[in-house]
């Protein structure tokens, strides 16, 4: 006879977060230029604990660019996953979600597929706050406003029972406005 202990079901366990790779995809996470690609996608975890991962599997996949390349793409594709956790039923127990990398000629488009809206939603594409909402405090889609400040383009599918959100990063930085903060720096301290 099985008694049912709370105790139990309360208690947490520690495991390496390598323990969720799968072993032909350790190169996805090793964050040193390894093969080159041009597609890359990986399934994970509908956890927040599994973020360190994500971020990992994002600098990887930029690897061979700048610093300041990677550690934007890491920023903006970090959002889209936590959004995916947030918003989507992918954060429910067994639920996962995943990024698709796309590496072209001119830059990197980064895909992020969950598991459908956690509350009812219209179909249509997701919109960005305007600075004005986000000043107020009234604003949703906050996250999406960085995306829209700093890729080249973005957008969704519109399906809420199947949402894919993707952003495509130009290699070339010049222009965006991630550039511009040293220099805005460097201006504010002369």
């Amino acid at each position: 006879m099985s008694v049912f202990s709370p105790e139990l079901t309360a208690r947490e366990a520690t495991v390496p977060l390598a323990s969720f790779i799968k072993p032909f995809h350790a190169h996805y996470f090793s964050r040193t230029v390894g093969t080159p690609f041009r597609k890359r996608k990986y399934a994970f975890a509908g956890l927040p604990s599994l973020m360190p991962l994500v971020r990992a599997f994002l600098d990887t996949s930029a690897a061979e660019r700048s610093k300041d390349y990677r550690y934007l793409f890491t920023l903006l594709g970090s959002e889209l996953a936590n959004n995916a956790l947030a918003h989507s039923r992918s954060s429910d127990h067994g639920q996962t979600y995943s990024l698709t990398v796309d590496r072209g000629a001119t830059g990197m488009t980064l895909t992020c597929q969950d598991q459908g809206a956690r509350h009812p939603v219209e179909p249509g594409p997701f919109t960005a706050a305007t600075p004005q909402e986000i000043g107020s405090g009234t604003a949703k889609g906050k996250g999406l406003a960085l995306i829209d400040a700093l890729a080249d383009r973005w957008g969704d599918n519109g399906n809420p029972k199947f949402r894919q959100v993707w952003f495509h990063l130009s290699y070339d930085l010049t222009d965006n406005p991630w550039s511009r903060i040293d220099t805005e720096e460097d201006e504010v301290e002369c």
